[in-house]
């Protein structure tokens, strides 16, 4: 009897044994996602981004998430998603699932700068890399007109909305909370080029943003290492918030972290975590 039960073990070890063989590991297919194209008569071109969308609950078919919105998408696409999907797991929940729009550039200076300029960060003239800039009016005309309705349409989208960016992104990011405030509740300005033609953000900033205001949207922005403490990022980047904390907003939900021991493009991996934990802080609470 023992002969028997010896074989009949071995013999069902071997068969998971040839089992486990018959199925290698497969490729890591995350984070899933795929690409919209769009043609944008705004921008007189096709425009493609890419669509991270949560896998859609089966005993709730009808859920809808919040949205997204990246620039620099061909850059920075992947971190969001993977950050999205983590802190949204069921095991974490820091953050509900959320659909993540990630928008390529086809023309960056002249989508993402807020004037046309040709000076460049040390106010010198540079007529070949920033030539034709000053089109983000017209582009963020495109995301709200166009962009938006699209996604709204193809996805199953409830109506709280982020916006992200990184050096012009982040400039882009902060020009559309001055001029187009409730296009987004959220806004990320992850080291923004407060820099350009001449701090014209800055002063925007200043003459726009009436002292004692409402402004019920969160805010985060933050820069890096990039030149030491006397550096124009970081200069500008305290400015901006002694602005904000001078104009004393009503409803404005806002934070500023200085990253020393990051670089420029290093910067974004540790502030768009630290951006998703700051907007959705007290997501756990109403959930």
């Amino acid at each position: 009897m023992k002969l028997l039960t010896y074989q009949w073990l071995t013999s069902l070890l071997l068969l998971l044994a040839l089992r486990g063989q018959a199925q290698p590991t497969q490729p890591y297919p995350y984070p899933p996602s795929e690409v919209l194209t769009i043609h944008s008569k705004l921008l007189n071109e096709d425009r493609q981004v890419y669509v991270h969308c949560p896998k859609v609950d089966s005993a709730n078919v009808n859920q809808r998430f919040p949205v997204l919105y990246l620039l620099d998408g061909d850059n920075h696409f992947q971190l969001l998603a993977e950050y999205v999907e983590y802190l949204s797991r069921p095991d974490v929940l820091a953050m509900p699932k959320t659909i993540v729009i990630g928008i390529p550039n086809t023309s960056r200076t002249r989508d993402l700068t807020p004037t046309n300029s040709i000076m460049n960060f040390e106010g010198k003239p540079d007529s070949s890399s920033y030539k034709g800039s000053g089109g983000n009016e017209n582009f963020l005309q495109f995301i709200a007109t166009e962009l938006m309705p699209r996604i709204d349409k193809t996805y199953q989208t409830t109506s709280y909305r982020i916006f992200a960016g990184h050096s012009f992104g982040g400039l882009s990011s902060l020009n559309c909370l001055l001029t187009h405030p409730n296009l987004f509740d959220a806004y990320m300005a992850v080291s923004p080029s407060l820099w350009w033609d001449r701090e014209y953000l800055l002063k925007l900033t200043a003459e726009k943003v009436k002292t004692g205001s409402t402004l019920r949207k969160t805010l985060f922005f933050s820069d890096g290492n990039e030149g030491g403490v006397n550096s124009f990022f970081h200069k500008h980047l305290l400015k901006l918030e002694a602005t904000l904390a001078k104009k004393k907003l009503k409803g404005l939900t806002y934070r500023y972290n200085h990253y020393p021991t990051e670089t420029h493009m290093t910067e974004p991996v540790v502030a768009y975590f630290d951006a998703l934990r700051f907007i959705f802080k007290d997501w756990d609470k109403h959930r």
